[in-house]
């Protein structure tokens, strides 16, 4: 038994911008004949195949794991790969860059700012490896579980565009930076808690988050940035404190 698959043609709106030729962004519009299975990448590498192989889309994995086809879709923060255009119930959709992010061209920004924030936070487990087991360092649940929703993190990069503190403060580590620092100062395998919480209340730290909450409606993979700031917040706090009572 065969089936039809529904099919609508939608307009599509591409803020377009090339640096060094451009002045200023500019919009072009296209139309695409989409069926229920076409998503926002799907889309738009049928406009460059077909229509315009101009248009410059940053894409990789095509199963929402990578972060890289982050992007404004109709002024909301989606994954390209991940959006089916007609569950989106419109017939124009616009698609930006991620904002407070250089243009490269098009719809690829820039994101050396945010990966220079991420290095900043040393993003990885850090062990005196000389009294390491010849075993593998296991996690029970429990601890697992208090870092879990911050492992799920893809660094695309969307909760750093939509930071208001990122917008003003240039040096602010930013809610992506931060919510890495949260995943391994609190795992229990890790051995730099003390100096990690220390760089993350900085001057350009944890304190420059205003709880906007920007961060948690951006993310596309509904994680929650700002409540891993604030949990570091108290962790900092609480160093301190243990500091100045031993002294």
């Amino acid at each position: 038994m065969s089936s039809t698959k529904e099919t609508k043609t939608l307009t599509f709106k591409i803020k377009r911008f090339n640096p060094v030729v451009d002045d200023e962004p500019y919009w072009d519009t296209y139309e695409l004949d989409c069926d229920d299975g076409t998503t926002v990448l799907i889309a738009i590498q049928e406009l460059i195949a077909k229509q315009d192989g101009s248009i410059a889309m940053r894409y990789n994995c095509r199963a929402g794991v990578c972060g890289s086809c982050a992007l404004l879709v109709n002024n909301k923060y989606m994954l390209a790969c991940e959006t089916l255009v007609l569950q989106l119930n419109k017939k124009v959709i616009k698609l930006e860059p991620l904002p407070s992010y250089p243009v490269i061209k098009d719809l690829v920004v820039d994101m050396s700012q945010f990966y220079e924030k991420l290095l900043a936070i040393d993003p990885y487990l850090k062990r005196d490896h000389s009294k390491d087991p010849e075993t593998e360092i296991l996690q029970i649940p429990e601890d697992f579980h208090i870092i879990e929703e911050a492992t799920k993190c893809i660094l695309c990069g969307a909760c750093h565009s939509s930071c208001v503190s990122v917008w003003t403060d240039t040096n602010y580590l930013g809610p992506g930076a931060l919510l890495k620092a949260f995943r391994f100062t609190n795992d229990t395998r890790d051995e730099d808690r003390r100096e990690r919480l220390k760089r993350v209340t900085s001057e350009d730290g944890v304190y420059r988050c205003h709880t906007a909450f920007n961060c948690v409606e951006a993310c596309p993979k509904e994680l929650n940035p700002t409540e891993a700031i604030q949990t570091l917040k108290r962790q900092s706090a609480k160093q301190t404190l243990k500091f100045w009572s031993r002294s």
